[in-house]
């Protein structure tokens, strides 16, 4: 069946519990954001399109899913070293990232 991931490739995926620390504006980006998260044992810096749906203020501090492992790219001249979780409607008009319930350590595996 198409589209169906094994358990074996489901574990491959590292996803953890971070907190954003700082919220940065890219130079010439309409919808991204340069972000620096912490994962208790280290931060990373992330790009992500979140500029239409999130302020800086709103972002900053909030603890967020966070995609570890998957392969850096450059954008904007922006190593991103991960992507933040979201649930996304068909249009794309709706963001909202996803949150641990309650107060979970960071760096936490969600699995």
């Amino acid at each position: 069946m198409e589209g169906i991931v094994s358990f074996e490739n489901w574990q491959k995926l590292d996803l953890r519990v971070a907190e954003i620390l700082e919220v940065e504006a890219i130079e010439g980006a309409d919808k991204l954001y340069k972000i620096k998260i912490d994962l208790g044992t280290e931060t990373k810096i992330l790009v992500a399109g979140l500029k239409p749906h999130y302020n800086k203020q709103e972002l900053e501090g909030k603890r967020i899913i966070v995609f570890c492992n998957l392969e850096p790219r450059i954008i904007k001249g922006i190593e991103s070293k991960g992507m933040i979780l979201a649930a996304v409607n068909g249009d794309k008009s709706e963001v909202k990232l996803l949150q641990p319930d309650g107060i979970v350590e960071l760096g936490s595996k969600v699995s």
